[in-house]
């Protein structure tokens, strides 16, 4: 590694690559830490409700942001997956909206899932719609992960005996970043 700098800013490299830099005000960038940010590319209709759980994977994503490339978003063959590049702590987190929900929804669950354990957040979907078709749950973790783990996150909602739950794509995002 090497390092160079100025009376404004301090650069480090690794193979000739600026890996971080701190400028004048104590601002840290580091341009290939990992972060990604991705929503649906499109709704996905009559997913749950059922007591089936919706995985949301092998689905395409858009990308809104994927630092370090560690979000496999259409590939056409593991989609909507975030493969942890190193072991380390990494904040997971998803903002979920789902319409289609009925009076008859009883429970649910949005989760978020990595090789290590799943992580659950429940809730009574039929609660949270506005009026009575449209819920959004935001959650996020501090998730443990080894190099090459996977996350990914899914959604389970039962009670309406028929898949009529939708994932809206406009207003879901999956998100995180290695934090150390």
């Amino acid at each position: 590694g090497m390092f160079s700098g100025t009376a404004d800013t301090l650069k480090f490299a690794t193979g000739g690559t600026e890996r971080m830099r701190i400028d004048a005000n104590g601002h840290v960038t580091i341009p290939n830490q990992s972060a990604f940010q991705a929503q649906p590319t499109s709704d996905q209709n009559n997913v749950t409700g059922d007591a089936t759980t919706f995985s949301a994977v092998n689905i395409a994503f858009t990308e809104i942001f994927d630092q370090n490339s560690d979000f496999n978003h259409d590939d056409g063959t593991n989609r909507g997956k975030f493969t942890a590049p190193v072991t380390g702590r990494y904040l997971l987190g998803i903002s979920c909206f789902f319409s289609g929900v009925t009076s008859a929804s009883t429970s649910g669950v949005v989760a978020i899932a990595t090789s290590n354990r799943t992580y659950n957040r429940n809730l009574h979907p039929s609660n949270m719609a506005n009026a009575g078709v449209n819920g959004n749950y935001n959650f996020c973790i501090l998730a443990d992960m080894d190099a090459n783990d996977i996350a990914n996150f899914s959604l389970y909602v039962n009670g309406n005996g028929s898949k009529v739950v939708d994932l809206a794509a406009s207003q879901s995002t999956f998100y995180g970043h290695l934090v150390c």
